[in-house]
C-alpha cells in the first residue's frame, strides 16, 4: 500500500466506505501523538481477547496478522495480561466512544491512521482521547513496584489496547 491508494472497505460492520492513504505507513505526524506500539505489535501481544479485526483483514497489511493472537470468540487468555478486557460495543456507543467512520472504535481508527488515512477533525479527537488515557500509566507508576509488570493487570491491558507502554 502506498500514498494515494484508495482502500475499499466491505466487512460485517461497514460497507461502501473508502478512504485514501495520505501518508506512508507508520508516519505519525500528529503533534502530541506518540504511540508506543504499532498495530501489528498490539495484535501480537494480544488485544481485545483476540476478537478484533477478524473479518476485515483484507483492509490491512497481511504482515500485521502474521503473529497476531486472534480468535473467533473472545478469549481472555489471549490478552497479554490474561484478563477480561472487553465491554460490549453497545456500551462503547452508549458512552459516545464510537465516531464515524470507525464503527469499531479507537483501535480501528489507529490502524487506519497508522496505515496513512488522515481525517483532521476525527484525528484530533482521537489523539486527545489517547493523550487523556496516559493517566492510567501514572496510576500504574504510583501504585506498582518497578519490575513487577503484573501489578494492576487491567490497567496495563488497557494501556496496551491504547498503544501506551504497558510494561512501565
Amino acid at each position: 500500500m502506498a500514498i494515494g491508494d484508495r482502500i475499499e472497505v466491505d466487512d460485517r460492520m461497514q460497507q461502501g466506505y473508502a478512504y485514501l492513504l495520505e501518508a506512508g505507513e507508520g508516519a505519525i505526524d500528529h503533534d502530541g501523538f506518540a504511540p508506543f506500539y504499532t498495530p501489528a505489535q498490539m495484535l501480537a501481544m494480544g488485544v481485545f481477547e483476540g476478537k478484533y479485526l477478524n473479518d476485515c483483514r483484507d483492509e490491512f497489511p497481511a504482515d500485521w496478522f502474521e503473529g497476531a493472537k486472534l480468535s473467533d470468540r473472545p478469549n481472555e487468555s489471549l490478552n497479554y495480561f490474561g484478563i477480561k478486557s472487553r465491554q460490549p460495543l453497545a456500551e462503547w456507543r452508549r458512552k459516545g466512544w464510537i465516531v464515524e467512520p470507525d464503527p469499531r472504535g479507537w483501535f480501528q481508527w489507529y490502524c487506519r491512521y497508522y496505515l496513512g488515512r488522515r481525517l483532521p477533525g476525527v484525528d484530533d479527537w482521537q489523539v486527545k482521547r489517547w493523550r487523556g488515557f496516559a493517566r492510567h500509566a501514572g496510576q500504574v507508576r504510583a501504585n506498582c513496584e518497578p519490575g513487577n509488570p503484573f501489578c494492576r493487570p487491567r490497567q496495563r491491558q488497557a494501556l496496551l489496547q491504547w498503544a501506551h507502554d504497558c510494561l512501565i
